[in-house]
């Protein structure tokens, strides 16, 4: 079954704790946090703090989305604060190789997310190390943006090499989910969907019934 991670990026912040209590009463698997520094993508969101206070309050897998530069002097701190996954972009560090040591010599699951900008074969040299791989379906930096379909083709291309290759990844996608484009990452091969404001954005206060929603094929 598909897996649902909602993005707190764009819950009530005011009301954090209950949104979060919320989702995982639905039934998802991951909480999703976007983690940015203003200097790798143009937005500021939260530290290490954020995932300090969540993880007393939920049993759910953290998924941390590290959208910095340099990556590797953070690693740590995320970890001691309770991250299950941390997924990272290669090009914003110089040794990912290192990154991704890291995070597994701290028990802790590497990812690797994938810009729009950046092609499959600048990242195939990463798939046998990881356990997760982001497709990124918007330009990383803010929430609410539009699904960019262009990108679908990459979840068929990771599909294939995970087929192929006997590899353990599973695939993420990230930005701009809703129960229409759900259905086509899902027939391409999508493991997990990372939803923010169709969850959290909606007019709907019936978290089940969305998160619902994006399970299911058409």
């Amino acid at each position: 079954m598909i897996k649902i991670a909602p993005s707190i990026l764009s819950a009530n912040l005011l009301d954090l704790k209950n949104e979060v209590l919320k989702v995982d009463q639905a039934g998802v698997e991951y909480i999703h946090i976007d983690v940015m520094d203003g200097h790798y993508v143009p937005n500021i969101t939260f530290g290490s703090n954020i995932v300090r206070e969540l993880r007393p309050i939920t049993n759910k897998i953290l998924d941390v989305h590290l959208m910095i530069s340099p990556v590797i002097s953070f690693i740590e701190e995320f970890v001691n604060a309770g991250a299950n996954i941390i997924s990272f972009h290669p090009e914003a560090d110089p040794d990912p190789n290192k990154v991704i040591n890291q995070i597994q010599k701290s028990n802790c699951k590497p990812g690797i997310a994938i810009h729009p900008n950046v092609k499959i074969d600048e990242v195939t040299k990463y798939l046998h190390l990881v356990d997760i791989v982001i497709v990124m379906t918007v330009v990383p930096g803010f929430g609410g943006q539009q699904f960019m379909e262009n990108q679908i083709n990459k979840i068929s291309i990771l599909s294939e090499i995970k087929k192929n290759k006997g590899l353990k990844f599973e695939i993420e996608i990230d930005g701009g989910i809703n129960k229409e484009n759900a259905t086509m990452c899902i027939e391409k091969g999508a493991d997990i969907l990372v939803a923010g404001s169709y969850i959290f954005g909606s007019l709907n206060n019936n978290y089940k019934e969305l998160i619902e929603s994006l399970r299911q094929m058409n």
